[in-house]
Parts: structure tokens; C-alpha cells; sequence
């Protein structure tokens, strides 16, 4: 977590900080394909390109919350392998949009917070749908927000619920774990909610959250999680 910047303080160092654990997970999904053979792409000579839409929080759900949008950000991994004696390049495009709720601390305001929706695109091996993502173990994808905090230890599944993510009941499993609010040495205990991968369209939609325990969020979390919506990619995969 990072002191809430203003404006001008806002650097692409600070930017790159607050998703260095979500754009890795664009990574995970191309990871998925390597001795893979897709129909869709096997054959031509341009690019094989995969581009999710974009899952967000329902404005109305904000006010009711008190979360406020960062930012929605784009992560793109590319990689090539070899399809019947050519090689192909294969392009896989994941969209994260990330939602914070600051706290005073000393004076000054911190980044306590964060709220994610990941979506990654669903790619078609041989016809069939594949979801690297969903594959994940509960604790690695709660690795993708737990590294959003300093020194996280003591990490212990604590409780698990169900609850209506566009239009499904998903479950969501909570961990609690200790951690350092970066900058200012203040050892918290936190609070990790993560949810399973949802359909969506073209996509898997992921929801990821964490706060420190003191604020009691798991209410706004779950109000959070209710409120996602989807809005398809503009141009055909």
C-alpha cells in the first residue's frame, strides 16, 4: 500500500507498484498454451491476438462503498511457438481494474484498500474453452493480492462464502495474514477475499480484495463483488 498521491505526485514508478501482482496473471493465461495446439491458431501469418473486455464496479456501488477507481489498465504478453513446422506469435491481452480506499495515518492519507477485477481472455484450444486462470489454487490467486502489501506473513485460510458475481454464485474464500502498510512501518492485520473465476462472454472475470481487518470491509467487499459489470471487448478476438 502506498501513500495516496496527488496529481502531481503520481509517477509511472507509482503506477507500475500498484499492479506489479495483477499483470503477472496476464502471464499465467499465455503460460497455459505452451505445447498447446489451438486451431485458431494454426494457421496464417499475423499475429493470434486474445483481448478481454473490461469488468468494473457499478458506479452506484462505489457511493455505497466508499471505493473510489484508480485505474483500469491493460497487460499484454506475447509469446511465439511452433504449429505444424511454423512459428506463430500469439498475443493475449488482460484488462485490471483497480478500486482503493485510503485511511489517515499520521497526517497523512494511505492507500488502505484495494479492490481488483481481473478479466483475461477465454482461448479456444481444439474447440474447447481453456482457463489457465481458474485453474489456480485458492493461495495462488491470492498471492496476486497479497503482494500488494509488505512482509505478509502468518497467511491462514479463515473462512470461505457464496455470493452472486454477474449473475453466478461463485465462492470466495477469505484469508487473514499480518502485513506492513509500505512507508510507514505500521504492522496491520489484514484481511484477503478471493473469489473463483466467473464466465463472462469471451472471458474469465476474477475479483480480488484486501483491507485491514480493522476496517470490517468484508459487507463492502461482498457489495463490491455483487456490483461487477462486463462489457465485451469492442472488436472480435
Amino acid at each position: 500500500m502506498t501513500r495516496e498521491p496527488t496529481a502531481d505526485e503520481t509517477t509511472d514508478a507509482d503506477a507500475l507498484t500498484r499492479r506489479r501482482a495483477l499483470a503477472a496473471a496476464g502471464g499465467v493465461a499465455l503460460a497455459g498454451l505452451a505445447g498447446c495446439t489451438a486451431l485458431d491458431v494454426a494457421t496464417g501469418e499475423e499475429p493470434a491476438e486474445f483481448t478481454a473486455g473490461t469488468a468494473t464496479v457499478a458506479d452506484a456501488t462505489l457511493s455505497e462503498t466508499g471505493y473510489g477507481l484508480n485505474e483500469v489498465t491493460e497487460n499484454t504478453q506475447t509469446r511465439e511457438f511452433d504449429v505444424a513446422g511454423s512459428t506463430r506469435e500469439v498475443r493475449v491481452t488482460s484488462k485490471i481494474a483497480e478500486y482503493d480506499k485510503a485511511v489517515e495515518l499520521f497526517g497523512e492519507r494511505y492507500q488502505a484498500a484495494v479492490f481488483a477485477v481481473l478479466a483475461t481472455p477465454r482461448v479456444e484450444v481444439l474447440g474447447q474453452a481453456f482457463n489457465p486462470v481458474g485453474e489456480l489454487s485458492d493461495q495462488e490467486r491470492a498471492q496476486l493480492i497479497v503482494d500488494r502489501y509488505e512482509g505478509v506473513s502468518n497467511l491462514e485460510r479463515s473462512s470461505e462464502y457464496t455470493t452472486e458475481i454477474l449473475g453466478t454464485d461463485a465462492d470466495v474464500v477469505v484469508y487473514s495474514g499480518n502485513g506492513e502498510i509500505e512507508g510507514t512501518g505500521v504492522s496491520v492485520e489484514l484481511e484477503f477475499h478471493v473469489a473463483e473465476a466467473v464466465e463472462a462472454g469471451d472471458d474469465y472475470v476474477i475479483p480480488l480484495a484486501a483491507y485491514p481487518t480493522v476496517f470490517g470491509d468484508g459487507e463492502n467487499v461482498r457489495r463490491m463483488l455483487n456490483g461487477i459489470e462486463h462489457e465485451p471487448a469492442s472488436e472480435d478476438n
